[in-house]
């Protein structure tokens, strides 16, 4: 496989955080540095890599809150990628003052994905696909040689995202999962922003809320 990962757990509310980075070059990409910024920037440090691109699913402020110290920890910037639909959260700190405090959201993006968009690290072709309903801008990142999907919030083990934050909708995360997920080979792995991973078979099997979908 031309893609190395690795999984971080990183914050309170144990967002997963995941670099990405090619293994011929050791260009890297993290997705969702939702917390401890400098550990993630150590993590690539410590395995040759250099962090190039951020890509955030939303702006949720567990998923951009180490967006700040992972920047101030890199010898450049990178680019920040985001839909634009987010944009406003993104500016509202993520939510953070919703739950009592304040959050340095760092770098503000400057890439505005869409769906459909074609992303690479190397020469693995990630596909974005726009998934709304836990943010208006939520978007995932599917890998199909790689039989992979980065879903963010979209979908967990056996659950899915929550909806009652502000411009959540239940109707619309289900719309996005039914055609957005369910729509991949049953092998494909999924990684979500919080949990363990899962595959799209065991959810079409096993995850209550979408098995009339």
């Amino acid at each position: 496989m031309p893609l190395d990962l690795v999984h971080l757990v990183v914050g309170p509310l144990e967002t997963n955080a995941y670099l990405l980075a090619d293994r011929a070059t050791g260009t890297a990409v993290v997705v969702d540095p939702g917390a401890e910024g400098e550990r993630i920037a150590a993590a690539a440090q410590a395995r040759g890599w250099t962090i190039r691109h951020v890509w955030l699913t939303h702006a949720h402020f567990d998923h951009i809150g180490g967006l700040a110290a992972l920047a101030d920890a890199l010898p450049a910037w990178p680019l920040v990628a985001m839909h634009p639909d987010d944009l406003w959260l993104w500016r509202l700190e993520g939510g953070a003052p919703l739950f009592g405090f304040r959050l340095d959201p760092g770098p503000e993006p400057s890439v505005f994905l869409q769906h459909g968009q074609r992303l690479r690290v190397g020469d693995t072709e990630f596909e974005v696909r726009h998934a709304p309903g836990h943010t208006p801008g939520h978007v995932m990142f599917y890998a199909p040689t790689e039989n992979l999907l980065l879903a963010g919030d979209v979908i967990f083990r056996e659950g899915i995202g929550r909806t009652d934050l502000p411009q959540g909708d239940y109707e619309t995360l289900l719309r996005s999962i039914r055609d957005q997920v369910l729509t991949l080979p049953d092998e494909t792995r999924v990684l979500p922003g919080h949990g363990p991973a899962t595959t799209v078979g065991h959810e079409r099997r096993y995850n209550p809320f979408v098995a009339d979908l």
